[in-house]
């Protein structure tokens, strides 16, 4: 297990990265533990049935990652991916009204137009 302090992270994260790769990394804040990083290539944890599905959903449920990097990340296609966020009851689209009544004059005006 290494220990990197804030400061340091700051000043040179691809060093804790490197070094999480091969071993935990604690993040220590005014001599206190504060976060823990783990290398997820190194361990194999992506490699496990489910996780890259689990991992690219809770992203893209709180807007970490978009639809389409989401799909990417759990190596499914776009349409699988939206099926299965879906199933979960996370909306795939999400517009306020405002937005949506936006998208709707735009489309009626397209289809005025052709």
């Amino acid at each position: 297990m290494q220990t990197v302090n804030v400061s340091s992270l700051k000043n040179n994260p691809s060093e804790a990265l490197r070094s999480a790769r091969n071993d935990l990394v604690v993040v220590m804040n005014r001599d206190q533990p504060d976060a823990v990083m783990i290398g997820l290539q190194s361990g194999k944890l992506l490699s496990e049935p489910g996780a890259r599905a689990a991992l690219a959903t809770a992203l893209f449920r709180d807007g970490g990652l978009s639809l389409a990097r989401g799909a990417r990340m759990a190596q499914m296609p776009m349409a699988d991916f939206i099926t299965h966020v879906s199933r979960l009851g996370i909306p795939v689209i999400t517009h306020d009204a405002q937005e949506a009544t936006r998208d709707m004059d735009t489309l009626d005006q397209w289809l005025a137009t052709s």
